[in-house]
């Protein structure tokens, strides 16, 4: 035996590891050679040795792997080897970690130990054994996140321990006795520079200690606030690094920590709860500024970036921290920008720092400096490389709101110096036309936004300046660009006399509306509507005409966001009735009829509906088309569904519902008086069809819910009768109706309602339907609401807690909806009549009072918040319960809570994650053999609820990040979801692309683990009989796996063999090619938007 031989003893514990096995394979005899060559005299074979075998790692077996591993330890235990040795061994247990992942975690309880008793115990100059040592660390923290978890608060002391090594270099600056002392401050610094060692590589252990904290910083979110209170200050303390390669790392460090802030806290703005990490932050703003003002006087370029990098991510993370800082920064930005030893990614960066700060930031804060920022900004706009030029640009936008803050009140500070100077920078680069594109559409965003704001004193100016944007937008290439500044310049309350221009920009406008390019058309839809309701006096009929003409051809189903920004202008033209009153006739000539098709879309919904709402009523309001034509128009396309002929849809009959009581409204009392009249005669007379009677109980609840309808005698009793028809559709309107009637006249109409319910037993479910309309609609009307009777509570909560053990889901869901949204109303009675049925005998009553808290749970901050929070964990915690459906109930209320109201939740997450990894389980207690005869069906009853915890996993990740350890939930949960249902996977596969983006580490260590149940999805096909239906699911699955498989692709780091496999020879060959490009052409189409977003 090779190692037998080299240690020269036939005892040798290494020779009975690879005795076990009397029959090597040549892998194991190669494996064997190598591990010989790792204590040989030569560096450079020992160096290919390392090389070699963790090449081999990915694909050698767990047995073989542990082996190989307890062959390294062994000799790592035994202190007489030679110290090159031990750190050729050491260098081995890191990279065979890096190779394979989190197979190695089963060896880190007896490694780790070792390698930190390795860094504490060398000797004063073996520096690269604890460089070595540090970076094994590092690699286990980054690859074995899940194993490593016990070990990573003795990681991060060492980090931060070796943070600061330095034992050839003495620091004065450790004492802060001097620190507010400039020249001592220089003098300090000068001397650090003056030092020089070629022999001193104890900057390597610096190095190695900085990336190992920001791998514990990027891999551990929930470990936030420990790091803010033990490496923050550490990391600041050490900006002031004499090693410059070494300090740049320190920068991402903190950066890194920064990045891990922002993504937990996901915009949050919790300054005030001690123990968040935005709090803490918030505290180290002070100390932090003062370490980076210090490394802005540095000589050093990369230095001075390092600090604005760090300084932009702390502005994106903490909006506004910088109030009372910012005459410190100031001397720093003016150097950096006026210097001329000053390179473009310097100027860059610092102008990007200026920008994010006046962005966010009070006006009032910059005001005193803009003397000295003005100058060198607007001389970088001169600049010759574009990227510099096209952020001084931005920061001239951000400029000009600074100096004029508000058009209204007047300002202390004196603008009118700066217009001038600023207005000719810019002109200068708007006339230029050899220029970047990225320049060429700054100039013309920020030529707007001095015009919107700086227009009254630049009035001479005009007359050359709006004709060149006129020239602008109509250029092809900067058409958009110049359509959104004219936009800002409309909506100005200055009203910027526009006349040189503004027929031909109106032309330019409406021409637009008929262009393909979609982001074109919708700023045009945008910038019209302004420009028509601050100049209609000033544009021609004949312009009216031309819009409202091409306005007819972008109503449509096939674009909502786009039809809604049409009625809206529509709308705006109408309601101009001095200038121009004939508009209302051309609408309804040729609008109108495309709006009728509309509404009986069954896609209508959201903002398009509320848009044609109010069409609808400014139409009847312009004078131009009678209420009863409008009417009569809308009723009857009830009648058929468009061009397809048949019945209109479910939706449609709502739309118009709600489009008839809008109009009922805005045509006045008489009119709608009237209507309601003619409903209930056509419902009294009973000789309309289905189609007639529905529309009516629905027109009726509209009508009803914004207006008191008690004048029409017993409409309640001719509504309920609707109750008894034998279609379903109707006696849902029904109940809605009169549900809706009661929330205009809750004193008459809520006793009928419940005394009904004591009454019409057979009725109760559809009586408890309008129940829930009235409690729905108080509790969602905050203004001026009626409260509810003491005697009517007490009635509808006896009557709603008798109903909860009913034997029919729909009535407990009914029940549980009206119990939430009533506690909304009524907290102090309603919270604790809940909790204490937590403990109810009937699971039916657990889960329906489960599900009722869920309604409490609004985003917006309720007076309920104060009740809920102290028992939530009451509720919750009945995701142990034995029954399946109280579980997922209580499932369900965890996501709702984790997405509307995670402060509810986060100090429960230790006790309750475990729980719901436990429902990600498959339990076979669950599955059952339902026999059909010919075939047996496998009935999975756990199926929902895996669902339901695997959806609530993917919510707790967007905003309870810092709770949830990812390597504890991957292995073996996201695993085993990646196996299961369709339905499961669909979800897991939304999670990995979040855990990849947000904790790209944790991913990366279990990237073996995952290439298998996503080849295995993503290679499915489908049998040669399977229906259409089958196929669009699996292609569904398919492309829903790519996407993941793009996330993993994305990650930063080395990605492991098996995965560069599995992604050359089956993702991006054969048939997945195709698919993948797409995939991945969608994914850069999203993060492309993302960028356009940050920068506007």
């Amino acid at each position: 035996m090779f190692l037998a031989t080299r240690f020269g003893e036939s005892n040798d514990p290494l020779e009975s590891i690879w005795r076990a096995d009397a029959r090597e394979t040549r892998r194991q005899r190669a494996v064997v050679q190598l591990l010989v060559q790792l204590n040989l005299q030569r560096a450079g074979l020992r160096k290919r040795a390392i090389q070699c075998l963790a090449t081999l790692a990915s694909s050698m077996s767990d047995d073989l792997l542990a082996r190989a591993t307890i062959s390294v330890v062994l000799i790592l235990k035994n202190k007489d080897v030679k110290p090159d040795m031990t750190r050729t061994n050491i260098q081995m247990i890191g990279a065979f970690c890096r190779a394979v992942g989190y197979r190695f975690g089963n060896h880190l309880n007896e490694v780790v130990p070792l390698l930190i008793s390795y860094c504490e115990t060398a000797s004063e100059n073996d520096d690269e054994l604890r460089e070595n040592s540090l970076q094994a660390l590092e690699s286990f923290v980054l690859r074995c996140p899940r194993d490593v978890s016990d070990h990573t608060g003795t990681i991060l002391d060492l980090a931060l321990e070796y943070l600061s090594y330095d034992p050839n270099f003495t620091d004065d600056m450790d004492e802060d006795v001097n620190e507010d002392m400039e020249g001592d401050e220089e003098e300090d610094e000068e001397s650090a520079d003056e030092y020089s060692d070629d022999e001193d590589v104890s900057w390597k252990v610096r190095r190695a200690a900085a990336k190992c904290l920001s791998a514990v910083i990027s891999s551990r979110p929930e470990l936030l606030s420990t790091l803010y209170s033990k490496a923050s200050p550490k990391l600041i303390e050490r900006f002031r690094e004499r090693e410059e390669n070494v300090k740049i790392d320190v920068f991402n460090a903190f950066i890194d920590l920064l990045r891990q802030t922002g993504s937990v806290t996901k915009g949050s703005a919790d300054l005030q709860s001690g123990g968040s990490p935005l709090y803490m932050l918030q505290q180290e703003v002070p100390k932090l500024v003062k370490a980076l003002n210090k490394q802005l006087r540095e000589k050093s370029v990369k230095t001075k970036v390092g600090a604005f990098s760090v300084l932009k991510e702390l502005v994106i993370v903490l909006p506004n921290c910088l109030s009372d800082h910012m005459s410190s920064l100031v001397p720093g930005i003016e150097k950096a920008l006026n210097d001329k030893t000053s390179n473009s990614n310097l100027k860059t960066e610092a102008l990007v720092f200026v920008r994010l700060v006046m962005a966010s930031h009070s006006p009032s804060v910059f005001q005193p400096h803009i003397k000295a920022l003005s100058a060198p900004v607007l001389a970088s706009v001169s600049e010759r490389y574009y990227k510099v030029t096209a952020e001084a640009l931005r920061v001239c936008g951000e400029l000009v709101k600074a100096i004029r803050p508000s058009l209204d009140k007047p300002s202390d500070f004196s603008f009118v110096p700066y217009v001038q100077p600023i207005y000719v920078a810019i002109f200068k680069r708007l006339t230029a036309q050899d220029q970047d594109q990225e320049v060429k559409e700054c100039a013309i965003s920020c030529m707007g936004l001095v015009i919107s704001i700086l227009g009254d004193q630049l009035r001479n100016e005009l007359g050359t300046c709006l004709p060149l944007l006129l020239e602008r937008l109509r250029n092809e290439i900067t058409r958009l660009t110049a359509v959104k500044a004219f936009a800002t310049i409309a909506e100005s309350p200055l009203k910027i006399d526009l006349s040189c221009v503004l027929e031909q920009v109106v032309t330019e406008l409406t021409t637009f509306l008929r262009k393909a390019n979609r982001a074109l058309r919708q700023a045009s839809l945008g910038t019209l509507n302004a420009l028509l309701t601050a100049y209609s006096n000033k544009i021609s009929p004949s312009s009216y005409e031309s819009i409202i003409t091409e306005l007819s051809s972008l109503i449509s189903d096939a674009d909502l966001h786009m039809t809604a920004l049409a009625l809206e202008l529509c709308c705006t033209m109408m309601l101009d009735k001095q200038h121009h009153g004939s508009a209302g006739a051309a609408v309804r000539e040729r609008v109108l009829p495309q709006a009728l098709i509309l509404v009986k879309s069954s896609l209508l919904q959201g903002q398009a509906l509320q848009t044609l709402q109010g069409f609808f009523a400014a139409l009847v309001q312009s004078a131009n088309t009678s209420f009863d034509t409008l009417l009569e128009a809308l009723l009857s396309t009830a009648k058929s569904s468009g061009s397809h002929g048949g019945p209109a849809s479910k939706q449609a009959f709502h739309s118009i519902a709600q489009c008839v009581g809008v109009l009922c409204l805005a045509a006045g009392d008489a009119k709608c008086s009237s209507t309601v009249g003619m409903l209930i005669n056509c419902l009294k007379g009973g000789s309309g069809n289905d189609a007639t009677t529905l529309l009516s109980l629905l027109c009726l609840g509209e009508i009803g819910r914004r207006k008191d309808l008690s004048p029409h005698v017993n409409i309640e009793d001719v509504v309920i009768a609707s109750f008894q028809s034998p279609s379903e559709e109707i006696k849902a309107a029904a109940s809605y109706a009169l549900g809706n009637i009661a929330v205009g006249n809750l004193s008459k109409y809520l006793p009928f309602i419940l005394r009904q319910i004591d009454i019409q037993s057979k009725l109760q479910y559809l009586l408890l339907h309008s129940l829930k309309e009235v409690i729905a609609r108080q509790s969602l009307d905050e203004a001026g609401k009626v409260e509810f009777k003491e005697t009517d509570v007490q009635k509808i909560l006896s009557l709603l807690f008798t109903h909860c053990e009913s034997e029919e889901e729909g009535v407990r869901n009914v029940v549980a909806e009206c119990l939430g949204k009533l506690a909304l109303i009524e907290p102090e009675k309603l919270v604790p009549a809940l909790k204490e049925r937590t403990a109810s005998p009937s699971a039916f009553t657990r889960a329906t009072v489960v599900i009722a808290i869920k309604y409490t749970i609004v985003e917006r901050p309720q007076p309920i918040d104060a009740y809920v929070k102290p028992c939530i964990s009451s509720f919750l915690m009945l995701i142990k319960d034995e029954d399946r459906h109280v579980r997922r109930a209580a499932v369900s209320a965890l996501s709702t809570a984790a997405h509307n109201k995670p402060v509810l939740i986060k100090d429960l997450l230790p006790i309750l994650l475990p729980l719901l990894y436990d429902q990600t389980v498959v339990k076979k207690e669950l599955i059952r053999t339902v026999d059909l005869g010919p075939f047996k069906h496998t009935v999975d009853d756990g199926l929902e609820l895996r669902k339901a915890a695997f959806e609530s996993v993917d919510t707790l990740l967007d905003n309870c990040l810092d709770q949830i350890d990812p390597s504890v939930f991957i292995t073996p949960h996201l695993l085993s979801g990646l196996s299961d249902h369709y339905d499961v996977k669909m979800p897991c596969h939304l999670i990995l692309s979040k855990l990849a983006d947000k904790c790209g580490p944790a991913v990366l260590a279990v990237q073996d683990a995952l290439v298998e149940p996503l080849e295995k999805t993503v290679t499915n096909k489908t049998k040669p009989d399977a229906v259409k239906q089958e196929v669009d699911r699996n292609e569904d699955m398919i492309r829903s796996t790519l996407r993941a498989i793009e996330s993993l692709n994305r990650i930063s780091g080395e990605p492991s063999t098996r995965f560069k496999t599995f992604m050359q020879s089956v993702v991006k060959s054969g048939s997945l090619a195709e698919k993948y490009n797409a995939v991945r052409h969608e994914s850069d189409s999203m993060v492309g938007a993302g960028d356009i977003m940050d920068m506007s």
